[in-house]
């Protein structure tokens, strides 16, 4: 039994007839046993969606495992080799502390599972054993006769046995307008009764179900770490100069006959130089303000690091339904037929309309008599018939003082059947205007009326075009878009003509084509074609997840936004998943931003404070890659010279706070985006920083000269009088690589300017009190400072020559 039942797909089932289907389902139109049914269970499985959970301990434990909490790790043990206790310590608070944060920030995205299981989670009415009952949909197994009806979710893939359905599936196909289902049909799990009442055959359960697959979908799609791989990539190129400098002067150190217990204590000191302690903890802080920045304009982030990947954008794939459009029916147009007004073809089509019975259709049409504040109560409803699939119509008496009359309402061709002496060029100008209407993708309503108390004389009045709306801001966010350098490329279940009509009024280009063009490609002519097109009709959710997937293998970083189910796997693999304002549980839950608020534009300053962001991060970059390369240059230069470490390793403790966490205080720095979408070329970062480093090592030779020839000071007092030219050049120096120009060009933000203040007052007042470093006195500290000031920024046009060279 399993076998047979488990081969067949949704589609397969779709092109069986009735009996057919039962057949192969081994059922019939009386449902199953009890029995049965927990046999099929056995088989298939609950009507869930599976999930493997992981333990949060093993989770939490396995962050301590890797590249940069190994060098750390590394570092600590080292540290207790040499019987530093408390600087091992602070590495450890600090590797604990990124791994805290990370912890943190992963847990959020377990979140999206949940949320499709819980749709999942409903009632359903199942013919067992000869006779109606409610049960846990995820109780239901193929084979199965269920009863929806109006409001209903459905809870399985089925094929409609009998009755006829008016059903909402935009959340699963992106599908804007109501699909109507006869007998044969396939009613999608998920999917929302808005008409009707029908009976059905369930043809598969959970995973296999459309909605079930879209959930395997979100299971699998991760994008890359790329904050991972800027991270290991920075530790890449500092370790190989940390490694570098440390194999020389240990090989120098060995040569002249130094105890192994010094050359590990250089060891350790080379290791807190070179790794960046604090990189992971800042980059979350300065991701941090962004995420509260964008709060501030409505949008939610829930994936962190999307706020510096968003910066890089270059491609943002736009959900059709929802997202450039309203995912709301409304009146687009009113075409009157002579001698009638539109005012008339509105009323007379509002009076055939009713909002108790939730239709989307009528709910548009009384919309749109509102807005042209047509008075409908200016005339009596004395009856009403709701649309019937069957008839393709709805219809009202409506009486007018003593007279009355019918009002039908429908498809034009059933409307335009029931008119009598018609003339010609009306039936011509009514089907060329429902031609028209329907190669832009409009659904027609055609609107007639009866005169003269004859129900049976009725006459032709005018057509309604019905549609989903473009945004009012959608237009200004695709010019937005590629006014910073990102491509928007339109994704759609619709059909191609509505597609197309929309990617017109949103000049969003020409360039649209049917997604079954695209699958027939090779897999090189779609990875060529993706980046021509301008958008993609007619799409199922796993074609969202493999577009998303084949730019990114084009290197292209991707945004996506989205409101439905159907979008929920390509929100989560994307870069920057934007779930638009009215979205479900389950897209919210996928992507890493969340629109609280109608509208679309705020995507644009979404990416643009990413791009502050970015500019933050890569200033906090440059000067710490300039600062190891300083370190390194002067402990190598300095070891040579008086053959000891001219840096003690409490003072490099202190150093990486003041150089390293102060300057966390850049997260609130004052910035300019770029114009275009901003890349981690880590090669060109490290190449700048190395000139700057070197000019700021020759800045540190000179300190080891005035220090020990000009003061002649004893080693101990020389490492305290060094660690300060350091922390003075460290705090200068964040000015002029803050900026990509002239360091004057921009003013610097005030919780910069505060913590660089505080730092220089504070490591200054320390030097010269011998608190826990030798100490020296106030002219020497204020000589290093002075030195410090006036070197760092002596070097502003070196620095801008340099940024020139290598991009940045």
């Amino acid at each position: 039994m399993g076998t047979d039942l488990a081969g067949k797909t949704t589609l397969e089932y779709e092109a069986m007839s009735i009996d057919e289907a039962l057949g192969s389902l081994r059922t019939s139109a009386d449902g199953l046993t009890g029995s049965e049914s927990w046999r099929r269970i056995n088989v298939f499985g609950f009507n869930e969606v599976t999930e493997k959970k992981k333990s949060v301990v093993v989770e939490f434990l396995q962050r301590y495992w890797g590249p940069m909490p190994g060098l750390l790790e590394l570092t600590i043990l080292l540290s207790l080799v040499v019987k530093h206790e408390l600087e091992a310590g602070i590495i450890f608070a600090l590797l604990t502390m990124n791994t805290v944060i990370g912890q943190m920030q992963s847990r959020g995205s377990q979140r999206a599972l949940g949320a499709l299981k819980k749709r999942l989670a409903v009632k359903a009415r199942v013919l067992r054993d000869g006779g109606w009952t409610t049960i846990e949909a995820r109780e239901i197994v193929p084979g199965d006769i269920i009863s929806v009806g109006l409001g209903d979710v459905v809870p399985a893939d089925a094929k409609l046995t009998d009755g006829e359905l008016s059903i909402d599936q935009s959340v699963l196909t992106g599908e804007s307008l109501p699909a109507d289902r006869r007998p044969s049909g396939i009613i999608y799990s998920g999917s929302i009764i808005r008409r009707g009442e029908a009976r059905a055959v369930v043809v598969n359960t959970g995973g296999r179900t459309y909605f079930g697959k879209t959930a395997e979908l979100v299971k699998i799609a991760k994008p890359k770490s790329h904050q991972e791989q800027i991270m290991l990539a920075i530790v890449r190129y500092m370790m190989i100069l940390g490694i570098g400098a440390l194999v020389l002067v240990a090989a120098y150190a060995a040569a002249t006959g130094a105890a192994v217990l010094s050359i590990l204590t250089f060891a350790v000191i080379f290791l807190m130089a070179a790794v960046p302690v604090a990189l992971p903890a800042v980059m979350t802080i300065v991701q941090s303000v962004g995420a509260t920045e964008l709060a501030g304009k409505g949008v939610l982030v829930t994936r962190l690091d999307s706020v510096e990947d968003a910066a890089s954008i270059d491609v943002l794939c736009l959900d059709k339904t929802g997202t450039i459009t309203q995912n709301m029916l409304s009146v687009s147009d009113v075409v009157p037929f002579n001698p009638h007004t539109k005012e008339e073809v509105i009323a007379l089509a509002g009076w055939a309309s009713q909002e108790q019975e939730k239709d989307a259709i009528d709910i548009a049409v009384l919309d749109n008599a509102r807005a042209a504040k047509i008075d409908l109560d200016s005339h009596e409803r004395v009856s009403f018939i709701p649309f019937d699939p069957s008839t393709k119509k709805s219809e009202a008496v409506v009486a007018a003082g003593e007279k009355r009359f019918r009002v039908i309402k429908g498809a034009p061709q059933t409307v335009l059947s029931l008119c009598k002496d018609l003339d010609e060029g009306i039936i011509g100008r009514a089907n060329r205007t429902v031609d028209e209407l329907s190669l832009k993708g409009y659904r027609t309503l055609g609107v007639a009326r009866s005169y003269d108390d004859d129900f049976t004389g009725i006459r032709f009045v005018g057509l309604l075009a019905l549609a989903d709306p473009p945004r009012p801001d959608s237009r200004d966010m695709i010019s937005g878009a590629r006014e910073l350098g990102v491509k928007p490329v339109m994704l759609t279940g619709d059909h191609i003509a509505i597609a197309r009509e929309i990617a017109r009024r949103v000049s969003i280009g020409d360039k649209i084509i049917r997604a079954e063009e695209f699958r027939n490609l090779s897999a090189s002519e779609q990875a060529r074609m993706i980046e021509e097109i301008d958008g993609i009709a007619e799409i199922y959710p796993e074609d969202k997840y493999r577009i998303v997937t084949l730019l990114q293998s084009r290197d292209h970083m991707v945004g996506m936004t989205g409101d439905g189910v159907n979008d929920a796997p390509a929100l989560k693999q994307a870069e920057m998943g934007i779930a638009v304002g009215g979205s479900t549980d389950v897209a919210k839950a996928s992507a890493s931003m969340v629109l609280t608020e109608p509208g679309v534009r705020v995507i644009i300053d979404a990416i643009k404070t990413s791009r502050h962001i970015y500019q933050r991060m890569l200033t906090w970059v440059i000067n710490k890659v300039t600062k190891v390369i300083q370190v390194l240059g002067l402990l190598t230069i300095g070891f040579f010279w008086f053959h000891a470490p001219v840096v003690s390793l409490l003072g490099m403790a202190l150093l990486i706070f003041a150089n390293d966490f102060v300057t966390m205080s850049l997260a609130t720095d004052n910035v300019e985006g770029t114009p275009n979408p901003d890349t981690w070329d880590v090669r060109n970062i490290t190449l700048a920083s190395l000139f700057i480093g070197v000019l700021f090592v020759g800045a540190g030779v000179v300190a080891l000269y005035i220090g020990s020839r000009y003061f002649q000071l004893e080693l101990d007092r020389l490492r305290t009088f060094i660690m300060l030219a350091l922390i003075f050049t460290g705090q200068f120096r964040v000015y002029i690589v803050r900026e990509r120009r002239r360091f004057w060009s921009s003013r610097p933000g005030k919780e910069l300017i505060l913590a660089t203040a505080a730092a220089t007052i504070a490591f200054g007042l320390l030097g010269v009190s011998g608190w826990i470093v030798p100490s020296v006195t106030p002219v020497q500290m204020l000589c290093v400072f002075g030195l410090s000031a006036v070197f760092t920024f002596a070097i502003d046009s070196l620095k801008l020559i340099v940024f020139r060279k290598f991009g940045l």
